[in-house]
């Protein structure tokens, strides 16, 4: 049995045009870290460098941004945080708008990446 093949475009279908719009700038940031993977399955888009260091999850209007990290980040923006191990923390952060990605968040986006090398 083949595994099934899921594209990027394929997460935005039937989404508003903006999530689209942001996803697209996120990782027009991200590659000036360096080579960003995207890396698409059923129902999110895997963002990885030599190890995953982020996920998208679409939504109608909005996609949530897990970030991997070593640490808690103590922000407001963060809406759920789980520590999966000694060391590892899963942060989300609900994306809805171009100034959603923002000095902070891109911060945040290259401790994840530099952690993932």
């Amino acid at each position: 049995m083949t595994e099934t093949e899921y594209t990027v475009d394929e997460l935005f279908i039937g989404k508003a045009p903006t999530v689209r719009a942001v996803y697209d700038k996120l990782l027009t940031h991200l590659r000036t870290f360096g080579p960003v993977h995207e890396q698409p399955k059923k129902t999110s888009i895997h963002l990885a460098n030599t190890s995953g260091f982020a996920g998208v999850h679409t939504r109608k209007n909005y996609f949530i941004l897990n970030i991997r990290s070593d640490h808690p980040i103590d922000s407001p923006r963060i809406v759920k945080a789980e520590q999966v191990s000694k060391s590892r923390y899963h942060q989300e952060v609900k994306i809805e708008s171009l100034d959603d990605v923002d000095v902070e968040l891109l911060a945040w986006l290259k401790e994840a990446y530099d952690l993932s090398r």
